[in-house]
């Protein structure tokens, strides 16, 4: 009886392991297949193949009374791409691009919209280590847009690509934007340096 009563601890610790290895297990996911002669949906085309999208702004986002890093996102997806010789990152279609200009070896941030008055447009890219104000640049056409052009060594553009998760960007009369930090920052800034 003793020695059964010396056991019961060293049953109840393997028991505990038991279940806790049992509750980090998941069911596997199970994909239906396709129904017989349905064919699969294409997938979608490559970004790099692709020119400029155009793509409706999003809803304004409002910086949150407290922390900038609480807002939400601004949708879109990073997507990178050769244009014209030059290495050329776009999010959420065409409303911000990051493009290296080889021939002047600069990159150039550019944000889709229209600024309500022409010539410098004041700017703020807001990093989790730098906030830095810039003044950019108005350009009208047929995608206006707002553009600052920046050295690829500028220590703003590293912060840009390793800020936690997210920078913000600030322009003069157009909303907030939140943007992921994603490799296709970087890989823009490498290729220019």
């Amino acid at each position: 009886m003793k020695a059964n009563h010396r056991l019961r601890p060293l049953f109840a610790a393997i028991a505990a392991t038991a279940l806790t290895a049992l509750g980090a297990c998941t069911a596997p996911r199970i994909v239906p297949a396709p129904a017989s002669g349905a064919k699969p949906a294409p997938a979608p085309a490559s970004s790099a193949k692709q020119g400029p999208a155009t793509v409706p702004a999003p809803a304004p986002s409002v910086r949150p009374a407290g922390d900038w890093t609480e807002a939400a996102i601004t949708p879109g997806d990073w997507t990178w791409g050769m244009e014209s010789g030059q290495s050329v990152a776009r999010f959420a279609g065409s409303l911000l691009i990051l493009r290296c200009d080889s021939a002047s070896r600069t990159v150039i941030l550019e944000r889709a919209g229209s600024a309500a008055v022409a010539g410098q447009v004041p700017m703020t890219v807001i990093t989790d280590s730098i906030s830095k104000p810039l003044a950019g640049i108005a350009r009208t056409g047929s995608q206006p847009a707002i553009a600052v052009t920046l050295g690829p060594r500028d220590p703003l553009l590293d912060a840009m690509a390793f800020s936690r998760g997210r920078f913000a960007l600030e322009t003069s009369g157009l909303p907030t934007l939140y943007v992921p930090s994603w490799p296709e920052i970087s890989r823009v800034i490498e290729d220019c340096r």
